[in-house]
């Protein structure tokens, strides 16, 4: 029997859609999940009422998919800094990721927080990176108690050093994992993301299999899977050879195209190349 990998898209691709209506769209094109960008729910996404969140959670669960969980969680409100030396910005931007921590729970069970933000943990301020890295680990270690008690799961992601100079790559993220000790704290892998890694990303995967709770999909420049040359199936086996039963999330940074179309060619490019895996 095929082993079977769980879809979801990122949900900002339809974002001049009606939420009800996305939701309608993402499944009726075969996913099974849906990563949420808060910004995209409200400016302010702790501000969301009781009331709100019941009536997204519901409308997610009435269309037939399961919350993955959030990214993007720094986009709004606008300003903050979880790495900056000043500490009140920072203890502000920290509660940021704390009432996003009681977002995501209230959302639906389990659920992941994608922590990339670029613009807002890079070192400023006359901060090195490794000072900067260090303010960030402090802030993941006074937040992961809360995500653990909520069943949520923070995930360091690695960025490109072209975007940020804190965590760099999937060992260093790994690292830091394994640093803070904390089941609430995890890592993930991301295509693009990847775009400096030296080694196959199939054996970046297999080394940190054991930390690696989430993957995004995209081409390495950022548009949607089957618009590059990109071959998933190095990847998709390592997944598979570890019997991986966390999401596949789509992440597209082109919306060009248009959301429903994004999100077509993207799962049956992903499904074409998991069909020549089980060959």
């Amino acid at each position: 029997m095929s082993f079977i990998f769980r879809h979801a898209i990122c949900n900002e691709v339809f974002q001049d859609w009606p939420f009800t209506a996305a939701c309608k769209a993402i499944r009726r094109i075969g996913y099974s999940g849906i990563e949420i960008a808060p910004f995209t729910l409200a400016e302010d996404p702790a501000a969301l009422t009781a009331a709100q969140r019941q009536e997204t959670r519901s409308v997610i669960e009435t269309e037939g998919l399961q919350f993955v969980g959030l990214h993007w969680i720094m986009v709004s409100p606008k300003g903050l800094h979880v790495t900056t030396p000043d500490a009140a910005l920072r203890e502000k931007s920290w509660l940021h990721i704390r009432n996003l921590i009681d977002l995501c729970a209230d959302l639906g069970p389990n659920g992941i927080m994608v922590f990339g933000s670029p613009k807002q943990r890079g070192s400023t301020g006359g901060l090195t990176p490794s000072e900067a890295t260090k303010h960030y680990v402090d802030g993941l270690v006074s937040v992961a108690p809360q995500a653990q008690d909520r069943g949520v799961t923070i995930l360091i992601e690695a960025l490109p050093v072209q975007d940020s100079d804190v965590v760099t790559s999937l060992d260093e993220a790994a690292m830091l994992v394994k640093q803070i000790g904390m089941s609430s704290i995890r890592t993930m892998f991301d295509v693009h993301n990847a775009v400096n890694e030296i080694e196959p990303h199939a054996a970046l995967i297999e080394r940190h299999r054991n930390v690696i709770k989430h993957v995004h999909v995209n081409e390495m420049d950022g548009r949607h899977p089957g618009t590059g040359a990109y071959d998933f199936k190095p990847m998709l086996a390592a997944l598979q050879r570890q019997a991986y039963a966390a999401w596949i999330s789509l992440e597209a940074f082109d919306f060009t195209p248009g959301a429903e179309t994004i999100a077509s060619e993207s799962l049956r490019r992903l499904e074409g190349q998991i069909a020549e895996l089980n060959k």
